[in-house]
């Protein structure tokens, strides 16, 4: 960790696909956090940068336009679009949101893959693919579709099943065919362009696991697995006519792969916004660099992209990478294929003016350490019994009071309680508290920090019962409502890096210009006689009907998947005899232990118990569950079924589960507690 103080603070956010809009897991995971550590740094006077942009390079998005028979870049134009005016309506405040398709970053990033090849960097190798002879074109592995060779699952694709969650490669698959043409494809040799990334795992593991500690565990823990098995080199190019095509001679038909180009991005964001400085911002250690992006991009922003800056040799490491978990929804992944999403545009349609409790309750429930739930109920819960019950409750007691007794003018502050000092004293130290989450990126819980701020003005206002002394003499009402007013100023500071829409409204029912952070904790904020201005609820309960609309979109979503699923029910395989049945030797068995195999994001490893002395068993169902919501449970398994290498991991057997038309998994358990290695007939 770099102890240095630091003269500016840039920040970066993974560049969505622009292949679809973006829903509340992009959000909670990425941008909300990166806009509130960036909302707040500017409190304090400092000088930031956000930078966004939309990855319009890569298959997903030449694979939807041919689905919709247009070019990749209406894609991304159409898409692009949509993001970018999401992200400015839930006021995510980037100082630029650019695009991979503009014509500075092709630039940028072809320097950038020159100046590397240019000092051999890179590891040149020649080795076979597949080629569509009928499209005249070599196939991406997403391109390629065939029978998986472990399930028998006949649409995998040249990198994986999503049935069994097995890790492919393309000539892995039985019977492969080309998704352009149907055809069957051809190996023929193709030259591309590799990172050696082993060449720099000591570096890595330096910088990494001796130098960065203190980063968050699940980031840290991602990368050590990583280095504990073992880099290897990546290529960088591939074949492909979408995309930016590799920069050296006799590099015809191929562009720069997707994770090279993309957070090359942020660097040309940063250029086309500051063409003249840019490099103050990547290349001056006094630059501190911060990526905010989900799980999934871990391995991308903590070990390929700083192999990159490091090999180039002139532009500065990232300081933190405070990478969440994922979002669900109601109990379920968020699927874009199945529709199971909240969409921004389409929130902001249905909710109206609501920016603020979405951002609240994102942030309270933030994925910061593992994955986590949003439900619409809870999303009620909290706009009702938190943002209006304590925030909202509190400004509007102070604000009507004042109001009622000292018509809308700050009262004088006379003289004080021993309790008055004490209510004082605690809001002199939330500034430490809210800081110190902050600057560590524990969001959720600086947020909840702020709001006992308002939950000690409730605490204060309830205590000293102003409206009963009222009766008997205002010089103590005064005193109380100057401080109850000092709260309410204090909560405009706490709350603008998690509210600002909200913070703005109570700006103007103060009547005041926002105020610096650094005036966070001060009792003498609004001085005796200024005038407020209009007193409104700056929050407003939601009623259970609006709340059973979302639900049953989301059901209706639901139905219509099932619908779906059952008329794309596969047919029944041919018939087998009972004596190629009997042949199965299926058991029962009690999960031990369950961990998720490094370097492979669908599969787990098993450790059963199962009658005989245990097994290991690796399953490709870790996108369905967690490893420790599997240990404990009795599974079924195959038991005679041949030992497979699987990431060099001796696979002893089969887990049965059941698949849906989505490629989402059910593990087949027994209806009750058997003893393990009991038969299955």
């Amino acid at each position: 960790m770099n102890t240095q103080p630091y003269k500016r603070t840039l920040i970066t956010t993974a560049l969505p696909y622009a292949n679809g809009p973006v829903h509340i897991g992009h959000l909670a995971g990425v941008y909300v956090p990166a806009d509130i550590y960036a909302r707040y740094l500017r409190l304090k006077g400092e000088e930031v940068l956000l930078i966004g942009g939309s990855d319009e390079h890569g298959v997903p998005i030449t694979l939807r336009a041919k689905r919709e028979g247009v070019t990749p870049q209406n894609i991304v134009d159409r898409f692009h679009g949509i993001i970018k005016k999401s992200f400015a309506d839930f006021g995510i405040t980037f100082d630029i949101y650019s695009r991979t398709t503009s014509e500075v970053h092709h630039r940028t990033a072809s320097d950038f893959f020159r100046t590397l090849h240019e000092k051999g960097v890179f590891i040149e190798k020649t080795s076979e693919q597949y080629y569509d002879e009928e499209a005249k074109q070599f196939l991406a592995d997403r391109y390629i579709t065939g029978t998986c060779p472990h399930c028998g699952n006949e649409h995998a694709y040249g990198d994986q099943c999503e049935a069994c969650g097995t890790s492919l490669s393309p000539t892995d698959l039985v019977n492969p065919k080309s998704v352009i043409s149907g055809s069957a494809p051809v190996m023929r040799d193709t030259k591309h362009w590799y990172l050696p990334l082993d060449r720099y795992e000591p570096f890595l593991r330096r910088w990494i696991l001796e130098e960065h500690t203190e980063w968050k565990p699940n980031v840290y823990g991602q990368c050590k697995s990583w280095l504990d098995m073992g880099l290897q080199p990546r290529a960088v190019s591939r074949d492909l006519d979408w995309g930016i095509p590799v920069p050296v001679e006799g590099a015809g038909g191929k562009v720069l792969y997707v994770w090279f180009d993309a957070p090359i991005g942020y660097i040309s964001n940063t250029r086309e916004l500051l063409p003249d400085s840019w490099e103050t911002w990547w290349k001056d250690p006094e630059t501190k660099i911060v990526h905010f992006i989900g799980k999934d991009n871990i391995v991308f922003h903590c070990i390929v992209f700083p192999t990159m800056l490091k090999a180039e040799g002139s532009f500065n490491l990232p300081e933190n990478v405070p990478a969440n978990e994922f979002l669900n929804l109601e109990n379920d992944k968020i699927s874009t294929s199945r529709n199971w999403a909240v969409w921004l545009h389409e929130y902001l349609e249905e909710m109206p003016g609501k920016q603020d409790v979405l951002r609240y309750v994102l942030t309270a429930n933030a994925p910061e350490t593992k994955d986590n739930d949003f439900t619409w109920k809870d999303f009620q819960a909290r706009n009702n019994n938190e943002l209006v019950a304590i925030l909202g409750n509190f400004v509007n007691r102070a604000l009507v009071l004042t109001g009622k007794y000292f018509e809308n003018r700050v009262p004088a502050c006379g003289e004080l309680t021993e309790y008055d000092r004490r209510t004082l004293q605690e809001i002199a130290d939330v500034k430490a508290g809210v800081e110190r989450l902050l600057d560590t990126y524990h969001f959720r819980d600086a947020q909840k920090e702020a709001m006992n701020l308002a939950r000690i003005g409730n605490k204060y206002l309830a205590d000293t019962e102003p409206w009963k002394l009222a009766k008997t003499g205002l010089p103590r009402v005064a005193t109380i409502l100057n401080i109850a007013l000092q709260i309410t100023a204090n909560l405009s500071i706490a709350f603008e890096p998690f509210l600002p829409f909200s913070m703005k409204k109570l700006n103007g029912m103060l009547n005041i210009e926002r105020l610096d952070w650094n005036r966070l904790g001060a009792v003498d904020l609004l001085e005796a006689g200024h005038a407020l201005g209009q007193a409104e609820l700056l929050f407003e309960k939601i009623d259970d009907g609006v709340i059973e609309r979302q639900v049953q979109k989301l059901l209706d979503t639901k139905k219509s998947n099932e619908c779906a699923a059952a008329a794309r029910a596969k047919p029944v395989r041919e018939t087998v005899s009972f004596d190629d049945f009997a042949k199965l030797d299926i058991r029962v068995g009690a999960v031990l232990e369950c961990t998720k195999v490094p370097k492979a994001d669908k599969l787990l490893q098993l450790k059963i118990d199962d009658g005989l002395g245990g097994r290991t068993i690796v399953s490709g169902i870790a996108n369905c569950y967690a490893p420790e919501e599997l240990v404990g449970k009795q599974v079924c398994f195959i038991a005679n079924l041949a030992p497979r290498q699987l990431k060099g991991i001796a696979s002893e057997g089969m887990i049965l589960s059941a698949e849906d038309a989505d490629g989402r998994l059910a593990v087949v358990i027994p209806d009750g507690q058997v003893n393990p290695g009991s038969e299955v007939k």
